[in-house]
């Protein structure tokens, strides 16, 4: 199954931003053939195949199929929206597709606005999962928080320090509202960023130096580890 996210080999991925809630919709065009999505450190809720489905947090490159011209559309979770929508911990869906109908009810009319405009469908559908859930505030205040710390790249020392947690608390937050500790976290942020640069032409070295890599071999393993294939090798697959 195709979560269409950012550095993949899915072509025709676009995202704009939801009329209705601002949230990040995307739009994925499959090329028919064998293709990797790599972790990206997001949630998506998902319409595939004419079904409702979230997509947990990946820890390694996701291999999927799907049909010639088949479109997948997504809605991007922001950080720890998903374990207050679903009533469950992030890390109960790492790597893992699963249906929202086995978290929620859905209703049984859901699927016919879906036949019209699929990203006004898919923004009614969490428009509705927000009222009933009613999320706290303050959790995704911190959570945003906590992932703008992985993105800029602090240790789960600094982390910690910074949000006044210990560094074992940090962790089990981590784990329910991302899916995985604050340490993978930024380097999957770190590693998407690196790739992107690479994507629009920033030298390997640079881009490796630019996202916080000791150097270009720091980058290339790690892209290895995360996706099975070396940052030149995205760049192609791009």
């Amino acid at each position: 199954m195709a979560s269409g996210r950012r550095c993949s080999d899915l072509t025709g991925y676009a995202t704009r931003r939801g009329a209705r809630t601002s949230a990040v919709l995307w739009r994925a065009l499959s090329p028919g053939r064998e293709h990797h999505i790599a972790p990206d450190g997001v949630m998506d809720l998902m319409w595939f195949q004419g079904r409702l489905v979230v997509a947990g947090a990946d820890t390694r490159s996701m291999v999927v199929e799907t049909r010639p011209g088949e479109v997948t559309w997504g809605l991007r979770l922001a950080p720890g929206v998903a374990c207050s929508l679903l009533g469950a911990r992030a890390h109960e869906l790492t790597n893992q597709r699963v249906e929202l109908s086995e978290f929620v009810i859905v209703p049984s009319a859901v699927a016919r606005p879906f036949e019209d405009d699929v990203p006004a469908a898919l923004e009614q559908v969490f428009v509705a999962l927000c009222a009933r859930a009613d999320p706290d505030r303050a959790t995704l205040r911190l959570a945003a928080s906590l992932d703008r710390a992985a993105r800029d790249g602090l240790t789960v020392r600094e982390t910690a320090v910074r949000h006044d947690l210990s560094e074992r608390s940090l962790r089990r937050l981590s784990n329910a509202l991302f899916g995985y500790g604050p340490k993978t976290l930024m380097q999957i942020h770190r590693f998407q960023r690196a790739a992107h640069l690479v994507r629009t032409g920033t030298s390997l070295s640079d881009a490796a130096a630019t996202a916080g890599y000791v150097d270009q071999a720091h980058f290339a393993r790690e892209s290895r580890r995360l996706t099975g294939r070396t940052p030149s090798g995205l760049a192609r697959a791009a």
